[in-house]
């Protein structure tokens, strides 16, 4: 199944460069090698043209590459990749792209060097981004499975958050039973954070206990085959103040407004506007400082993003986040996220774990 669709996706990249005069292209994300190939070493880069596709590796991933990698050649090359596209091996035609993405100015002009002239070479940025944004039902099937991983997680911790334990004990219990539970890695460090540090919203896990009464903003995700989840609540131990609850109150109706309100041909930026009217019309605008969510899926940010610069109409089988928040400096912070499927009929949360205020 896998491999049928990433035939599928490469017809539909070789249907672009078509399209835009394209021999050959440079790929050198490992994301996109991965969404292309199924290769999952950490060092590859990958050459498509309208005949062929070769992918570089070295020694280490011989085996690996072996397993995983069915639609391109496999190159094992011990002299790496630039002196391999210097070579004049590879018939590369006369215009070749350059993912220029994730490269260094080092490397790309080390490559492009390496041509001799021999072809034009053209720099893309989000070459592939339109093809990775919607997701097919195979890659859907593994973002719920990542998604259920996170929340058994979710579930197993709380039971731990205690007034002896501190916000990097329960960091790294989550790490760890993500792995045990059969998730390659986290997608992320999770974030745990409360009282005060709540109101960070990416605030570093730190040696601090747990106080009663505190408000805790827990988020996490992990990686399942290659597919991220990404989820965010937040509880309080013991009972949490009327304000911190009328607050959470807020964030939660808005987090339902925006899943409530995502449809097929609307933009990221008028769903962000929608919730963002809501909380601003709650008197807390400025206190809701990030976008309402951001793409996910081989990587845990990416596109289409869901915010005030969120300019593409957004399509179905796109997955992205729903997460607003409100933040008091000094004092807690509240933010609420699922990551959704955009359908025909509207957004599908991928988690399914209670969004009532948890006081454990």
């Amino acid at each position: 199944m896998d491999n049928v669709y990433r035939e599928a996706a490469l017809k539909m990249v070789l249907g672009k460069m078509m399209a835009q005069a394209l021999d050959a292209c440079i790929v050198t994300d490992l994301s996109v090698i991965r969404w292309l190939t199924g290769f999952s070493g950490s060092s590859a880069r990958m050459i498509v043209t309208r005949e062929k596709s070769w992918l570089f590796t070295d020694f280490r991933y011989k085996e690996q590459a072996a397993r995983e990698v069915i639609v391109a050649e496999t190159v094992i090359s011990a002299e790496g990749f630039d002196a391999e596209l210097g070579s004049g091996r590879y018939a590369l035609g006369e215009s070749v792209a350059l993912q220029s993405d994730n490269i260094t100015w080092h490397e790309a002009t080390r490559l492009i060097e390496r041509l001799h002239g021999r072809q034009r070479v053209i720099p893309v940025h989000a070459f592939f981004d339109e093809f990775r944004m919607v997701k097919h039902e195979t890659e859907l099937m593994k973002m719920r499975r990542a998604a259920e991983i996170s929340e058994a997680v979710l579930e197993a911790v709380l039971p731990l958050i205690t007034p002896v334990a501190t916000e990097i004990d329960i960091a790294a219990e989550i790490s760890y039973q993500h792995k045990k539970l059969g998730a390659e890695k986290d997608s992320f460090d999770p974030i745990v954070a409360g009282g005060p540090r709540s109101a960070m919203p990416h605030a570093k896990p730190s040696s601090n206990p747990f106080k009663p009464g505190e408000l805790i903003v827990i988020d996490m995700g992990c990686v399942y085959e290659g597919y991220a989840s990404d989820q965010t609540r937040t509880l309080s131990l013991g009972r949490a103040s009327e304000e911190a609850r009328t607050v959470y109150r807020i964030v939660r109706e808005a987090q339902e407004l925006g899943i409530a309100s995502a449809t097929c041909g609307m933009t990221g930026k008028e769903l962000d506007a929608i919730v963002r009217g809501y909380i601003a019309g709650h008197g807390y605008s400025d206190e809701f400082g990030h976008g309402l969510g951001h793409g996910v899926g081989f990587e845990v940010h990416e596109e289409p993003r869901i915010s005030p610069k969120g300019e593409l109409v957004l399509r179905e089988n796109m997955v992205f986040t729903i997460e607003p928040g409100i933040y008091l400096p000094g004092r807690f912070g509240v933010r609420i996220e699922d990551t959704v499927v955009l359908g025909a009929h509207g957004a599908e949360p991928l988690q399914r774990f209670s969004k009532e205020l948890i006081e454990l």
